[in-house]
């Protein structure tokens, strides 16, 4: 890990609001999204601006390699009241940036943007249509969903609660899928080793449909009862 955060070095990073993003940054990241997906659809990616307040955009030596949208909210739900929650948004990588730690690094300043500073813990939420991009998450012990295991009733208003703040026309909350509006977000223009078994969380999942399954976790421990 240390050497991707050397790496990092490469690359010059802004964070800004997504209110501010003007046509060579809105250029920049259709451009990316393109890039990183087939028929990318644009309509999402435009709408997304308007859902999440902060975007991370990173050029090498003036070329587009990346950006991240995302923020922090403090939310009162379910039993939890003014809960700090870290909402990460699309990221789109450009491949030869690709595994040098720069995803992972755009999503954090895209979600720090806001200045919350969590005293105890933090409720991190993300929607994922692939099971690469779950990989993280389904290290953490305190993630939902788990495959095979249906979410509690507290777990069930949490999520929903969450994909609300999303801005979610339709949530299931026993599979924790986001569904879509009827047309695909796009298809990653990479290949991706994954298990079946990690197929298992996106049975539901219908990609030509625009869905995505909302993955949360805690950090850096559940409360109680979760």
């Amino acid at each position: 890990m240390a050497g991707m955060d050397a790496d990092l070095s490469r690359f010059d990073i802004r964070v800004l609001a997504t209110s501010e993003i003007d046509d060579p940054d809105r250029e920049l990241m259709f451009a990316l999204f393109d890039l990183t997906y087939r028929d990318a659809n644009h309509a999402y990616l435009e709408k997304s601006f308007g859902r999440l307040r902060h975007v991370a955009i990173a050029r090498c030596e003036g070329a587009p390699a990346g950006f991240s949208l995302g923020e922090m909210r403090v939310l009162d739900l379910p039993r939890l009241p003014q809960q700090a929650v870290g909402m990460a948004g699309i990221c789109c990588v450009a491949p030869q940036f690709r595994r040098m730690g720069l995803f992972r690094a755009l999503e954090q300043r895209a979600i720090a943007a806001a200045g919350i500073r969590p005293a105890g813990r933090m409720l991190s939420c993300g929607r994922m249509a692939h099971p690469a991009s779950m990989r993280l998450m389904a290290r953490n012990p305190t993630v939902v969903p788990k495959p095979g295991v249906e979410p509690s009733e507290w777990q069930r208003a949490v999520g929903v609660a969450i994909a609300e703040a999303y801005g979610a026309r339709e949530f299931d909350p026993r599979t924790f899928v986001y569904k879509g509006d009827g047309k695909p977000i796009g298809y990653p223009n990479i290949e991706i080793d994954v298990e079946p078994s990690e197929w298992r969380a996106f049975e539901h999942v219908d990609r030509d449909r625009g869905d995505s399954l909302l993955g949360v976790v805690w950090m850096p421990d559940a409360p109680p009862g979760w």
